[in-house]
């Protein structure tokens, strides 16, 4: 979906560089991620638990939350995020 405007972007809580980077290799991640080694964006963003996953729109709306694992990848999740993309003003900002 990323040819239709949807970014992934993972945020690493508290853990090292290089334990993120082996875990991102091992599961083959082909996005972008980001380590949060003192917590200040889970605090920003009031993350209680994980994995926590936040859906912006273009603008910098937020347009959902969810927390726990979620079925993304299965039909439902899949048919939400195309849903969301073809949504006026809820499109999900590019990565830049």
């Amino acid at each position: 979906m990323k040819d239709q405007g949807l970014t992934v972007l993972l945020v690493d809580l508290w853990e090292k560089p290089a334990r993120v980077a082996k875990t991102v290799a091992e599961r083959g991640y082909d996005m972008r991620v980001v380590i949060d080694p003192d917590g200040t964006v889970s605090n920003a963003y009031h993350v209680v638990g994980t994995p926590t996953v936040y859906l912006v729109g273009k603008d910098g709306a937020l347009i959902g939350r969810a927390v726990g694992p979620q079925r993304w990848t299965e039909a439902v999740g899949r048919a939400l995020l195309q849903a969301l993309l073809k949504a006026p003003g809820t499109q999900t900002s590019e990565a830049r």
